[in-house]
């Protein structure tokens, strides 16, 4: 009976592959087979180096911590990836749709949704998103000089020395997979008790004060851009005043030391950095991938704010209007493809920042500050760099972005790293993710949210509309969504008619049509491609929306 079982679960699977053009016909079917390839054999490297002791956490503990900290963390970054695509999306659905069928879902979503609760939770998920990378470095990136099965050095320079093997895990595994379908099945998806207790961490992170230096970035660019933060929560007063403020002070105070203690490893070459690269040259890198990282992170928080500006409006840098160019071309794929590809970037600079930042003091050398030697101990775990990075090489440009979109698309190197996020995409590394999106959805059981909680119509006769926008501009890091353009047919139908992705896409991507004499006119792209949300960004009139669109007065 398993056997038949299982089988048939194959030929089921092999049919929901085979039925997405994306990845089951022509070059599309290659890169997938490719990729899956690569996946496994990047995994099979790590696994055999953590048992063999040629990882850190291996080697200096022992290999079955590697393996935990490993499993753990890229189970855990699925939550937080999958988390907030579910949580962001069924903002506009009410609660008591679904308080019965999916209790943990109702649980989740009444914390998150409730004031500003849902910036703090975006707040802390950033945090734990660099410390499960960073984690995964500490368990699986190889020691200097490791060597495995006898491969040839080539072999473990491309796979195990620059990081690959450890970038397609986590990309395709810990990200790209979860991100699929937490946006498509989001009340199945954070319906388990492992979905609220990473809520309850990412806001307890958040809580802490450790990352409050990103509130005076937000006040400051608010002050900059002469826009209000807009707030679902009263002005603070009296107590809960001065135990912000407090918080604030003290990550300042703790951002200003991870930048001191990194710097002083840097120059004294007392980091897991290659030991080709010298000190003087670290420091640069550091700074460098920093750039790159918030550049990235930026970037998509600046499309999102620009695909709801007419064309006419986005001013006259030469480059803000080839990069719009590129990013709407066609139906939109160059959009989901920058993003795709940027995951790739991003992850592959965090690896290399945890690389440089990450401290290893050798046997007889001072610590960093004198400290005792329980707390650098502590420090060599690279937490340091995890909390610099997610302040001022994320989270800081993010909040930038939302405040001058149009000035930083204005930046040429916005419209390189496009190329080459495209370039990426292009390449079909990540192509295998769509594999085991579908792999994970058969084997979870995961259904349509509209199999819980009926179409739009349906929940509008009933009283229970969609009535609650998210709120985005400036000081908010609401993203755009990945995966609606550039996924397999039956994802792109499920897209057409899934009601809670229709009001997730609906809730973030208004934008304003019509004539001037007509101002109560509103289009919103309920699901429909980039190109039809750039067209109507473009001014075009109600009478030239396709099927997706539902226009009302």
């Amino acid at each position: 009976i398993c056997k038949t079982h299982i089988t048939t679960l194959y030929i089921n699977l092999l049919f929901y592959i085979m039925s997405n053009q994306t990845i089951g016909s022509g070059l599309g079917l290659v890169k997938a087979v490719i990729s899956c390839g690569l996946l496994a054999f990047s995994v099979a490297m790590i696994f055999g180096l953590m048992a063999n002791g040629e990882t850190k956490i291996s080697g200096d503990v022992h290999p079955a911590l590697a393996f935990v900290v490993l499993i753990g963390a890229i189970t855990w970054l699925t939550m937080v990836e999958g988390g907030q695509g579910s949580l962001v999306g069924l903002a506009p659905v009410n609660g008591e749709l679904f308080k019965d069928s999916h209790p943990k879902s109702y649980v989740s979503t009444k914390l998150a949704h409730s004031g500003d609760n849902l910036d703090r939770y975006l707040l802390g998920r950033q945090f734990m998103v660099v410390l499960t990378v960073f984690s995964v470095n500490m368990a699986a990136a190889p020691n200097a000089g490791a060597t495995l099965w006898g491969l040839p050095d080539v072999v473990i320079s491309i796979f195990l020395g620059s990081g690959l093997a450890m970038i397609l895990l986590t990309c395709m595994v810990g990200q790209l997979n979860s991100q699929v379908n937490g946006c498509s099945c989001m009340l199945d998806y954070i319906n388990n008790y492992f979905a609220i207790f990473t809520l309850y961490v990412a806001m307890g992170i958040e809580f802490s004060g450790l990352l409050h230096a990103s509130y005076l970035i937000q006040m400051l660019v608010a002050k900059l851009a002469g826009k209000p933060i807009i707030s679902n929560e009263p002005p603070r007063s009296g107590g809960k005043a001065l135990f912000f403020w407090l918080r604030c002070l003290m990550s300042l105070a703790i951002l200003g030391f991870c930048l001191a203690a990194t710097l002083v490893a840097l120059f004294a070459g007392k980091t897991t950095i290659w030991e080709a690269i010298p000190p003087g040259v670290s420091v640069v890198l550091f700074f460098v991938l920093m750039c790159v990282v918030g550049l990235l992170e930026g970037m998509q928080i600046a499309f999102f704010a620009v695909a709801r500006i007419p064309a006419d409006e986005r001013g006259n840098s030469v480059f803000a209007k080839k990069t719009c160019e590129l990013l709407f071309r066609g139906r939109g794929e160059n959009l989901a493809g920058f993003m795709i590809g940027r995951q790739l970037c991003v992850v592959s600079c965090m690896f290399i920042v945890a690389r440089v930042t990450t401290i290893e003091i050798e046997e007889g050398e001072s610590n960093i500050f004198g400290v005792s030697d329980g707390l650098q101990d502590f420090f060599n775990y690279g937490f340091l760099g995890a909390i610099f990075l997610t302040i001022a090489g994320s989270i800081s440009w993010q909040l930038v972005a939302s405040a001058f979109p149009l000035q930083f698309l204005a930046n040429p190197l916005v419209y390189v790293f496009l190329r080459i996020c495209l370039l990426l995409e292009f390449t079909g590394l990540c192509q295998g993710a769509w594999v085991l999106a579908a792999l994970h959805k058969k084997i979870a059981g995961f259904q349509r949210d509209e199999v819980y909680i009926g179409t739009a119509e349906e929940r509008r006769a009933k009283s229970m509309g969609d009535d609650t926008a998210l709120q985005d501009g400036v000081g908010h890091l609401f993203k755009l969504p990945v995966f609606a353009e550039e996924a397999p047919d039956s994802l792109k139908e499920l897209m057409r008619i899934n009601p809670a992705v229709a009001a997730y896409l609906n809730s973030i991507r208004s934008v304003p049509a019509g004539t001037a004499d007509e101002p109560e006119k509103t289009v919103t792209r309920e699901i429909s491609t980039i190109h039809d949300a750039s067209r109507m960004s473009q001014g075009n009139s109600d009478t030239d929306v396709d099927e997706g669109l539902e226009v009302t007065l």
